[in-house]
């Protein structure tokens, strides 16, 4: 009597190799989240070298001239494109992979948990980028003519490097955590559901704008943000970035996959 043999049926992929799977898939196009990224930042560079070059050969070159350029420089926002152009990967990222994922068997916890790990990634590869790229602007002497571009105001250009990796790395993860917010609107709601988003958020702020104004609240609100400092300010962005993931998730979970 010959045994009969039982097929074995394969149990269920650990859960980190199917987050890692919705990795893989959020990074099977390198071009769009680090090509792009240096190519136009590179555009960016050269004109506002040349911009830079024009400036400091049009100034005074005593010392006090040189040192006045070389502050008002430091109000550059020629970087601040890149956390925007950031939320717009995340967009993409929700709206063009949900349906793949979950077509080759991803559950929308693993995508979601996958998408955050990616985003998380992301940020700190180019926090790390950005101060390093100032510790070289620091190095040359502003690339040689004095510029700004990565050692800027808004970053707390006096704070440590350490706290500049924290200011940059939190603003990064909030532009990716709103845009898998965004994007997981349009993924479930398409334009409809963003137009109605955005149109009680613009209300709600011009509500508390003019609460704000009529109260006569602004010198409490600029004294708020004086002491909470620039780490202060960019930790709240921290809690921002969160409220943004869980609505992701809560909105994803109940979206149906279209092609």
């Amino acid at each position: 009597m010959s045994a009969v043999s039982t097929p074995t049926i394969p149990g269920p992929r650990p859960l980190a190799r199917r987050i890692g799977n919705v990795v893989r898939l959020h990074l099977a196009n390198p071009f769009t989240i680090i090509g792009t990224p240096v190519i136009v930042l590179g555009l960016i560079f050269a004109v506002n070298w040349m911009i830079w070059w024009i400036v400091r050969t049009a100034a005074p070159s005593d010392p006090q001239s040189v040192a006045d350029v070389a502050d008002g420089l430091q109000y550059s926002g020629a970087t601040l494109w890149i956390f925007v152009y950031m939320m717009v990967v995340a967009i993409m990222a929700m709206n063009l992979t949900f349906s793949f994922a979950l077509g080759f068997g991803s559950t929308r916890r693993d995508f979601l948990l996958g998408s955050g790990l990616t985003f998380v990634g992301l940020a700190a590869i180019y926090a790390v980028a950005y101060i390093l790229l100032a510790a070289l602007e620091t190095w040359t002497g502003g690339w040689g003519v004095g510029g700004t571009m990565f050692n800027s105001f808004y970053f707390g250009v006096d704070s440590p490097w350490w706290l500049r990796l924290f200011h940059v790395f939190a603003l990064f993860l909030f532009f990716l955590a709103a845009g898998s917010a965004f994007g997981s609107m349009y993924v479930r709601w398409k334009a409809r559901g963003l137009i109605v988003f955005f149109s009680v958020v613009s209300i709600l702020i011009m509500g508390a704008v003019a609460l704000v104004t009529v109260s006569d609240s602004w010198p409490a609100v600029g004294e708020f943000f004086e002491v909470a400092g620039f780490t202060g300010s960019y930790a709240l962005s921290l809690v921002l970035s969160a409220i943004a993931g869980a609505a992701a998730y809560l909105i994803l979970r109940r979206a149906t996959p279209r092609n």
